[in-house]
């Protein structure tokens, strides 16, 4: 064993030391803070009896989510955003915070409750799909060459942010708890919530500026897979800790490394003999529907041990040698209808959920931007500090750092699950979602200055650039 790597070693065990401390510390202190009296009725409690016809409600509200999406897709382009974001701000326009307010009747009609479950399907389906077309191009080589410094700077990703939502869940508790909880629950919860990177955004980010085959984009990719993996292990932990089964987390945690290990040592050398020996001639209605059948067995079984179904999807396409021709041209049948009719309605659905009109008061929205301030502090930071400590330039650590710091969608997930369990409140899950949204909006700009373009990079990683042509 090298001496970097016994360095890395004890230094992320110092890490983990260090954080454990801190948050017994400030369980300790918090534990003596009294919660507020009553929570806040939930957004949407006096919304009329769902409508019938949930189909044509359905197909309705996905027309709607796509036009207006795509309208507002188009004008954040020209602000050097993401499509992503005019989808997500679409959803919060239909849904009660801007629609909701000034026509109710027309929000109910176009976005009925009896619309929500069928909705939530066609999201999930298409972000699995979708997590499967970014594995199939993620190259595992160039990870496998850097793994113990990604394994580093991803989970100092969490810890520091991890660490500073707990200090922020004193300031917090006695204000913004829903009161159903204890002070442990409530600043798991929330350092969890400041700990998460959304890993379909990111991977969304970096596909639309070509970074996402670049070893900047492979480091972020797998930076926000390992992040989200631990976090959705921690956020297990935490439900655990409400219901008082943590046993069910660790069982949760080991399952997951597990599977991990099963998919890369024995899934993917089966794959990579049996992809030129069956699909000689290359993508066949055969070998796609095996493909799918195998993407959804691996979703199945993530989401069966509890981190999300997303993952397995993910993990099986990145088993699949990304330069093989048979991945070139399943992600190439897949992209289109994915991006353009699945994920919208993902990343819609979520935005729905939100009702902006709770942060109310400048005290308020004082407190919203302490949240967002402490977390970009978090995310941004950690992730800066692990990457130089770990060798990468100012510039991709910064770069790094930014890309972190994105939130979005799996937060909502998150947050939603908080609010589902009654750990915080709706005021709270308000201002958490303007974070998500706020840390999103400014990782492009900040990004375009970093990295104006792919021609930028150094020869290195444009090398990697062109690897599905090699």
């Amino acid at each position: 064993m090298n001496t970097s790597l016994i360095r890395t070693l004890l230094g992320y065990l110092l890490m983990i030391a260090a954080t454990v401390a801190l948050f017994f510390a400030v369980r300790g202190y918090g534990e003596g803070l009294a919660a507020p009296e009553a929570a806040t009725v939930a957004a949407g409690a006096s919304r009329p009896p769902a409508a019938s016809h949930p189909l044509l409600h359905l197909l309705l509200a996905l027309a709607a989510v796509i036009l207006l999406g795509r309208l507002l897709g188009r004008l954040f382009a020209m602000f050097r955003q993401p499509p992503v974001i005019g989808e997500v701000l679409a959803g919060i326009c239909l849904g009660p915070s801007l629609l909701g307010r000034l026509a109710p009747d027309v929000a109910h009609f176009v976005l009925p409750d009896s619309v929500a479950p069928s909705l939530s399907i066609v999201a999930q389906l298409g972000v699995i799909l979708y997590m499967f077309v970014v594995g199939l191009e993620l190259n595992v080589g160039i990870l496998h060459k850097q793994g113990h410094v990604t394994l580093a700077i991803s989970h100092a990703s969490i810890i520091v942010p991890f660490s500073l939502g707990a200090l922020l869940a004193i300031w917090l508790y006695p204000l913004l708890s829903s009161g159903g909880y204890s002070f442990t629950s409530f600043a798991l919860f929330l350092s969890v919530s400041m700990s998460i990177t959304a890993f379909p955004v990111l991977a969304r980010i970096l596909t639309d500026r070509g970074l996402h085959k670049t070893d900047l984009g492979v480091m972020a990719l797998a930076c926000a897979a390992i992040d989200d993996v631990s976090a959705w292990c921690l956020l297990a932990l935490v439900v655990g800790v409400a219901h008082s089964q943590v046993t069910d987390a660790l069982w949760v945690t080991l399952l997951t490394l597990s599977y991990i290990v099963f998919m890369f040592a024995v899934v993917r050398p089966l794959v990579a003999r049996a992809v030129p020996r069956f699909c000689p001639q290359g993508l066949t209605p055969g070998a796609m529907a095996a493909l799918l059948v195998g993407m959804l067995l691996s979703a199945v079984a993530t989401e069966a041990i509890g981190i999300h179904a997303i993952f397995g999807a993910f993990l099986f396409g990145a088993v699949i040698p990304h330069d093989s021709q048979i991945a070139e041209q399943m992600s190439e049948k897949l992209s289109t209808l994915v991006t353009t009719l699945l994920l919208p309605a993902f990343f819609a659905f979520t935005g729905m959920r939100t009702e902006i009109g709770l942060v109310s008061g400048t005290e308020q929205w004082l407190i919203c931007l302490a949240i967002i301030a402490v977390a970009t502090l978090g995310k941004f930071g950690g992730t800066l500090a692990a990457a130089r400590l770990m060798g990468q330039g100012w510039r991709d650590a910064a770069s790094l750092g930014v890309l972190m710091n994105t939130r979005g969608l799996m937060e909502l997930i998150v947050l939603n699950i908080g609010l589902d369990l009654g750990i915080i409140s709706p005021t709270l899950f308000a201002m958490m979602v303007l974070m998500a949204l706020a840390t999103t909006i400014a990782t492009s700009p900040i990004l375009h200055a970093l990295i104006p373009s792919v021609a930028a990079l150094p020869a290195r990683s444009r090398g990697a650039e062109v690897a599905r042509s090699v």
